[in-house]
């Protein structure tokens, strides 16, 4: 028997309370339940046509808007509330900066149940749009169709895109014309590669098929005004790879890295790819307080270079160096950290479990002739041990920036064991942050808080801790 179609109610005048996680509104059902409603703010007033239906909660969406928030803005985008990026374009800056630092403080006290001080206010980003030093862009010979071209019955002609992936559709793809998050000539670059290649009959990839000469684009810019352009094909044709590579060098002369990848395996991740130089130098360069830090194809390194600048003068600030102490930074990535804080400290210790961050940033230390830091590959839990420590010398303070599962068990028991006077804690997900300080209440105090935007428009927010021996 077909199930009964029951889950599709719609609720009517419902007042959206809260911004929830992920960058989706939160209201009450008539019965008490919680139901999440995308592409609203906090205050509008609305009919919720509910889709899903679950034990403690709807998912819905706005149908009818009854009244408007105060805090709602219009989007300046044109692909707003279709593409998943930036979520909170229709609130204005003030009311975001105030949810993301309510997200932190709700994580740090229902989850963490720990002391808290004052927190510090959330540092906003003076760069509201225009923020991202990274962007990637997929190819589709399928593009996302709106409502009204699919109920239409012309011929749509060409179907090929360049942009990004509708949420939870791995095989359609948005055609972006402009995307406020990357400066220029980001935009320009982008919809010169797809305007030649559709004047060139080069074919889009086809993720169904596996077919197809283009796959994905990925831009990398910096402060100091480099650019770096990497485009991974799919099929090994070299006289039309040539002809879009060259086209593209001769017209962005500004192209500082132009770099290029044949991938025909199932995922187009690029770690495990060989990627080859056509034009130019395999890095570019930006630039921190006079230090120099190289940036490859596969480098990670902050998406938000100028809120980076401000996040690692939080992050030195909190640890209060003199340059006496032995300061262990965990999870280094490339080295950024571990360099910006070195000119106050007597030593750093930078670990990191990926081989060519390391080496990222061993050659950073040495442009940057700093002879303090030293650099170890390995994985966090296994490498920072006894011998370790006994071999490297006891850390008077610990940085850690580990990714969004936070920090391992083993790895915080290490720390609780040999208790540095301080640890710095910055994190991008505060719920596994909040988890970690439960576990090394017992021995450190959070003595101050304060989050950074790293991310207008979105719902992430990332946060710095300062934990002191009790």
């Amino acid at each position: 028997m077909g199930r009964k179609n029951t889950d599709k109610v719609v609720f009517h005048q419902i007042k959206v309370l809260d911004a929830g996680a992920k960058g989706v509104s939160v209201a009450k059902a008539p019965d008490g339940k919680v139901v999440f409603i995308p592409n609203v703010v906090p205050g509008d007033v609305v009919d919720v046509q509910t889709f899903k239906k679950r034990k403690a909660y709807y998912e819905g969406k706005a149908v009818k808007f009854h009244e408007f928030s105060e805090h709602r803005v219009d989007p300046i985008c044109d692909h707003f509330g279709v593409c998943g990026g930036c979520k909170w374009q229709n609130m204005n800056y003030d009311q975001q900066l105030f949810y993301k630092q309510n997200e932190v403080k709700n994580h740090l006290q229902r989850i963490g149940k720990v002391e808290l001080p004052e927190f510090e206010p959330i540092l906003g980003s003076e760069k509201k749009f225009f923020y991202r030093n990274k962007m990637e862009f997929s190819f589709s010979n399928s593009r996302w169709l709106t409502e009204a071209e699919i109920d239409s019955t012309e011929d749509l002609g060409n179907r090929n895109a360049l942009g990004f992936h509708i949420p939870k559709m791995w095989d359609k793809i948005l055609d972006i014309q402009k995307c406020h998050l990357q400066e220029d000539p980001s935009n320009a670059i982008r919809n010169e590669v797809r305007d030649f290649a559709n004047a060139n009959n080069l074919t889009f990839f086809n993720p169904r098929e596996h077919s197809g000469l283009l796959r994905t684009l990925m831009l990398r810019t910096a402060s100091t005004g480099e650019i770096m352009l990497l485009i991974q094909f799919f099929e090994n044709d070299k006289a039309n790879r040539e002809m879009l590579l060259d086209h593209l060098y001769a017209k962005f002369p500004q192209i500082t890295s132009l770099q290029y990848v044949v991938n025909n395996k199932a995922n187009d991740t690029l770690y495990d790819q060989d990627i080859k130089l056509y034009k130019g130098r395999d890095y570019i360069l930006e630039e921190m307080e006079g230090l120099k830090f190289s940036i490859n194809a596969k480098s990670f390194y902050q998406t938000n270079s100028d809120q980076a600048y401000e996040l690692y003068k939080i992050t030195r600030d909190f640890a209060g160096l003199t340059g006496n102490e032995i300061v262990y930074d965990l999870y280094t990535g490339t080295g950024t950290i571990a360099q910006f804080v070195s000119k106050k400290a007597k030593k750093v210790i930078g670990v990191e479990s990926v081989p060519d961050a390391i080496k990222d940033a061993k050659a950073n230390a040495e442009r940057n002739n700093i002879n303090n830091c030293e650099f170890f590959v390995g994985d966090m839990k296994v490498v920072f041990n006894d011998a370790f420590i006994a071999q490297h010398g006891q850390p008077d303070v610990i940085i850690t920036d580990p990714p969004r599962d936070g920090m391992h068990k083993d790895v915080i028991e290490q720390i609780m064991k040999i208790a540095p006077e301080k640890v710095v804690y910055v994190s991008c997900n505060s719920a596994t942050q909040a988890r970690d300080l439960a576990l090394m209440d017992e021995k450190y105090k959070v003595t101050k808080v304060r989050p950074v935007d790293m991310f207008p428009q979105t719902h992430h927010v990332e946060n710095v801790v300062l934990l002191e021996r009790r």
